[in-house]
Formats: C-alpha cells, sequence, structure tokens
C-alpha cells in the first residue's frame, strides 16, 4: 500500500513541475519574444485549456490501456514536449511543444482518480491528498526554483531553465513503470463505455467547480509577475510566487490527516472560498507586505479547494465510471479556465489597469461556490 501511495505523489509531481515553470520566467519571454499581454495570457492558458480539450481522449486512453499506463504515456509525453520548449527561442516551438506537453498532462488528469479508485478504493480522500501534495510540491519547486536556481545556472537563458525541468518527470515515469503495481483492466463494459455522459448534472456541477479552482490558480499565478513588474515591485516576484505555491503545501499535507472527515462536504469547501477570496484585496494594495500575505492565502485555501475538488469524482461515481465523470469535469473545468487568463489579459490592455487582470480570476473563484452549492455526495 505505500508503493501505490509513493506512486501517486510522484504521479502529482509530474502534473505541474514543467507547467509551473513558466510564470517566473514570463518577463524574460515577453523581452525576448515581444509578446503582448493577450499572448501571455494565451500562453499561460494553452495548458489549461488542452487539460480540458484532450481530457476525453484521456479517458478513451485509460479504458483502453489502464489508469496506470495512461499515467506512464502522459509522463512520458509531457518530458518530451518538455524538452522541446527549450529549442528556440521561436514562437512557434515555445507554443506548439507547449500545446503537446499540456495533452500530456492532459492524459494524466482523469487517469488519476480511476486509479485512486482502484488502489484505495476505501481511503479515497487521503489518497486524492497525497498525490494533489505531490501536485502542489511539484507547483512550488517549479515556480520557487527556477528563477533563483536554474536560470543562473544556464546563464541566463529561459530556454535551457524549461528543457531541464523535464528530467524529473522521465524519472517519474520511469520509476513507476518498474516499481508500482498494475491494476487490472476495467470490465468489458466499462471498457465500452469512456464519453462523459453530458447529461449527467453531476458533470456540469463539478465541471464549475473545478473551473473555478483552476482559474483560481491559474489565474494569479499568469498574472502576479506581470502585475508586480507593472507596479515597481517585479523584486517581489519570485517571493510572490513562492508563497503563493509554498503556501499549498502545509494545506494538503493538512488534508492528508482530515481528508476523510472533510471530502465531499460542503463547509469545508465554502470556508476555503471565503478565504482565499481575502487574499486579492491584500495583494492589490501594492505594499510588500500585504503583498505576500494575500499571495499566501490565496495558496493556502486555494490548495484545499483543490484536494476537496478533486476527490469529489471516486465519491460521486462507480469505480469503472470514474473516468468518464473526471474527463467530464475536466473537460468543462478547465475549458471555462481557459477563458480566465485570456479575458483577464484583455482587460489589462483595454484599460491599462493592471490590477483588472484579476477580476475574472475572482468571479472563477465565486463558481467554485456555486459547484459547492449543487453537488450532492452520497453517503
Amino acid at each position: 500500500m505505500l508503493l501505490r501511495y509513493v506512486a501517486l505523489w510522484f504521479a502529482g509531481i509530474g502534473l505541474r513541475i514543467t507547467v509551473l515553470a513558466v510564470p517566473p520566467l514570463l518577463p524574460l519571454i515577453h523581452r525576448d519574444l515581444t509578446l503582448d499581454e493577450k499572448a501571455v495570457g494565451a500562453l499561460s492558458g494553452i495548458p489549461v485549456l488542452l487539460l480540458g480539450v484532450a481530457a476525453l481522449g484521456g479517458a478513451l486512453i485509460v479504458s483502453r490501456i489502464g489508469a496506470r499506463r495512461a499515467i506512464i504515456v502522459g509522463l512520458l509525453t509531457i518530458g518530451v514536449a518538455g524538452a522541446a520548449r527549450g529549442l528556440g527561442p521561436s514562437v512557434p516551438m515555445l507554443f506548439g511543444a507547449t500545446f503537446l506537453m499540456s495533452g500530456g498532462v492532459a492524459i494524466m488528469q482523469p487517469a488519476l482518480p480511476a486509479l485512486v479508485a482502484q488502489w484505495v478504493p476505501r481511503a479515497v480522500g487521503v489518497a486524492t491528498a497525497v498525490y494533489v501534495n505531490g501536485l502542489l510540491v511539484g507547483e512550488t519547486i517549479g515556480a520557487g526554483v527556477t528563477l533563483p536556481l536554474l536560470i543562473p545556472f544556464v546563464g541566463g537563458a529561459w530556454e535551457g531553465a524549461l528543457a531541464l525541468w523535464s528530467l524529473p518527470v522521465f524519472a517519474t515515469a520511469i520509476l513507476i513503470a518498474l516499481v508500482a503495481p498494475d491494476v487490472p483492466h476495467l470490465p468489458a463494459r466499462a471498457e465500452r463505455r469512456w464519453f462523459p455522459s453530458w447529461r449527467d448534472p453531476r458533470i456540469w456541477q463539478l465541471g464549475i467547480l473545478q473551473g473555478g479552482v483552476s482559474a483560481l490558480y491559474f489565474g494569479t499565478n499568469a498574472f502576479i509577475p506581470d502585475y508586480l513588474h507593472a507596479i515597481g515591485r517585479s523584486t517581489l516576484i519570485a517571493p510572490a510566487l513562492t508563497a503563493t505555491n509554498a503556501a499549498q503545501i502545509p494545506s494538503s499535507l493538512a488534508l492528508i490527516a482530515t481528508a476523510q472527515r472533510f471530502a465531499g462536504r460542503k463547509g469545508p469547501l465554502l470556508f476555503c472560498v471565503a478565504a482565499a477570496l481575502c487574499g486579492f484585496p491584500l495583494l492589490l494594495t501594492g505594499n510588500p507586505i500585504p503583498i505576500l500575505i494575500g499571495a499566501t492565502m490565496i495558496g493556502l485555501f486555494g490548495a484545499g479547494i483543490l484536494a476537496l475538488a478533486l476527490a469529489l469524482p471516486p465519491l460521486v461515481a462507480s469505480s469503472d465510471d470514474v473516468h468518464r465523470v473526471a474527463a467530464g469535469m475536466f473537460t468543462i473545468g478547465y475549458t471555462l479556465a481557459f477563458v480566465v487568463p485570456i479575458v483577464g489579459g484583455v482587460l489589462w490592455d483595454v484599460s491599462r489597469v493592471p490590477a483588472t487582470a484579476f477580476f475574472p480570476v475572482i468571479v472563477g473563484a465565486l463558481g467554485v461556490a456555486a459547484g459547492a452549492l449543487l453537488i450532492r455526495v452520497p453517503r
């Protein structure tokens, strides 16, 4: 059982470490490739869009080769495409490789809840909190280490920094392939069932909730660097991103201990939404200490929302149907979340007011509360 938890934790790291290496590098990419704010928003939004669009393909792959093998395929895709981002500087290469890399992440997204349901059906909340903790560790490392350590190591070249992050992803794929236990294929009936039932209200409720939490996280990380640069606080970029991401770690650790009690309940979700929203007024003050406190609050309580949200598919669906429900949730949720950075960038470009980029993020967070109030979890 311990080996299964270890495998889930490392798979969680592989989900995000290459994606979150981009935000701290955005000012450098912006400078070298002369991107406007809409293009910056699109670069941050491509992984989010693919997490939604390609989630259906991920469900199909899970139904054909099993959740564990689908995770390995996803990790290898992330590693190859993530390394290809280092070929440049080139706008087509950067965007094309990001597109392919995001497809690998999208394969893994429905595979992980399906694997949780098959490996540890009696401890769904704990197992979800474990791989979410790995996911958050990957985000923290990607966001916090890239500027202070990797950029000096590669001589200031953002392309080299992006390519280096593929190494731990390849290592994780090898680890899971060699030591993680396999699981039986889904029954014949389940193999035919991979496409979500769009008439199922649970999928839409989960999608709204997932879209809100993804908008909260990806939108905040996308615009913190350029926002701080625009208001003359460039020295706070690395500390603010680190605070946003590192604050998620203690939250996810606490959820490992309490997930069985909190998973599927509305109260903890609504509390986390309210607390995360309180971080935005502090973030937008322009003063260093409130900025860091606000970024910390968004990360701390956003992590709680994420872990509780990702535990829902195995709780509301049967074990041979989790990949379908999860794929539908991610398709709706990440498609909604893709719009947020672009809308934020448009608002900034039109108004010339940096703070307006965060308005759609706040609206997205309110969607979490709406989804939490609508979903029904059987006891």
